[in-house]
């Protein structure tokens, strides 16, 4: 069902747009985690160490597809909030058309040079062959990870958090049974995680066409809607492309950290691993949050509801806070258990593991601002200082790769993001000072 967020209660509408998101995106963690999970009890230290190579590589090419799937639906959502029905059909169609184009570029450009960037990345000999089979099944399978994220995306950008999360429970089940059974029925090694991530997402995009054609009528495409026009088409290239750039900008960053990582062993390499898996599930509210946060502010601009996208935004940053508080203290006494459950009885391991956790989340309350800055601004169409804040991070973290690793090794590494939420907060902060203002003085005015 649709669901109008320009009416109503900002804070129950946030915190309940926002629920299923967590929850789906805390079944996408748990899918994640039991690939890691299973490859690192029955393949070894090792296995777990090469997915975890391709870590960087994974998020810097899908997430720019991911991430500009979500500025498309970003158009969608603002002509939703403004009930043009007609202009949320076109809106379906460009993000298609455009989400295809993206995907191809990317898809044969990344597997073209997947194993000189592997060797650029100094990834050790012994997980290099495994790492490149694990990215190369992901890479081939970049179309269906097109086709569930683009779904998805259009039917929150309508106000409808609940059935993709459906959708994406299906696609988590999904995937941890073929985890299973392609890694200790099969044997297919790191490969079949692979397999595994994309049957899933294959799968429930597939089962996106009939749920979205059934309950969402606004997504009927028309043939003259197929026709979609240059000037269409730029108004959503206006804003995906620099959110996904800004997301490979992000990822640049943890580029160097893998590099840096590679430097330092296997081992090491398998703490970061699991101390980001379990970073990831931790700090999923805020993501949740943040984009909610876009939905929302996307929807209120569209009706020209200003006021409620400032009482909504201080709603979300009071929620962040408390929670990234309250994550710092469990990482702290909590963290070792945590990450022995991954590593086992590697002691060094976990205790390298441990000082990642800590570190992290003594610094939440930055990553908790940037969340809710940044996802406000991009519902509000500004997708320049989200990018500007990206190379910030881009900047600190690979200041904590090249200075900080070799000043202080596996520490030094651990500051690596910190660093990065702080620089990338201070764009933002001054981008939506700024933004507020601006809002104030048309309430003022009572223009629209």
């Amino acid at each position: 069902m649709t669901r109008n967020l320009t009416v109503g209660n900002p804070s129950l509408l946030i915190v309940s747009f926002a629920a299923p998101l967590f929850v789906g995106n805390l079944f996408q963690q748990f899918y994640n985690m039991a690939d890691v999970f299973i490859v690192g009890r029955t393949l070894g230290v090792n296995a777990l160490a090469a997915v975890g190579s391709t870590g960087s590589m994974n998020f810097l090419v899908l997430g720019f597809l991911i991430n500009s799937t979500q500025g498309a639906a970003i158009v969608t959502a603002q002509r939703f909030g403004a009930q043009d029905l007609p202009g949320v059909r076109r809106s379906f169609a460009a993000s298609a058309v455009l989400g295809v184009m993206i995907t191809f570029v990317l898809m044969f450009t990344s597997i073209f040079f997947c194993r000189p960037f592997l060797a650029l990345l100094g990834t050790p000999a012994e997980i290099a062959e495994a790492a490149l089979s694990y990215i190369m099944v992901i890479y081939w399978g970049m179309p269906a990870a097109l086709l569930f994220n683009l779904c998805s995306n259009m039917m929150r950008a309508v106000g409808d958090s609940r059935t993709p999360l459906v959708i994406l429970v299906f696609a988590c089940v999904l995937n941890i049974i073929l985890d299973y059974t392609f890694i200790l029925v099969f044997h297919t090694g790191v490969e079949g995680a692979a397999y595994a991530t994309v049957i899933a997402q294959l799968a429930s995009g597939l089962l996106c066409f009939p749920v979205m054609a059934a309950r969402f009528p606004m997504f009927r495409v028309s043939r003259s809607d197929r026709r979609v026009t240059a000037g269409e088409l730029w108004t959503h290239v206006r804003i995906a492309i620099p959110m996904g750039f800004q997301m490979s900008v992000i990822a640049m960053g943890s580029v160097t950290v893998t590099f840096a990582l590679n430097r330092l062993g296997a081992l090491t390499v398998a703490a970061f691993t699991a101390s980001q898996k379990i970073d990831m599930l931790v700090n999923l509210p805020l993501g949740s949050l943040g984009a909610a946060m876009a939905t929302y502010s996307a929807q209120n601009y569209g009706a020209r509801k200003l006021d409620r996208i400032k009482t909504g935004v201080k709603s979300a940053l009071r929620m962040a806070l408390s929670f990234s508080m309250l994550t710092g203290l469990v990482y702290v006494f909590f963290g070792r258990f945590l990450s022995a459950l991954f590593l086992g009885s590697e002691e060094a391991a976990v205790s390298m593991s441990h000082t990642y956790l800590k570190v992290a989340g003594m610094s939440y309350i930055f990553l908790a601002w940037l969340f809710v800055l940044r996802q406000t601004l991009q519902g509000l169409g500004n997708s320049f200082i989200p990018t500007v804040a990206g190379i910030t991070e881009l900047c600190m973290r690979t200041f904590a790769a090249i200075v900080l690793s070799e000043l202080f090794g596996f520490t030094g590494l651990c500051f690596a993001s910190p660093l990065a939420w702080a620089g990338g907060c201070i764009p933002l902060t001054i981008a939506m000072a700024l933004t507020l203002k601006k809002i104030n003085r048309k309430i003022l005015k009572g223009c629209p």
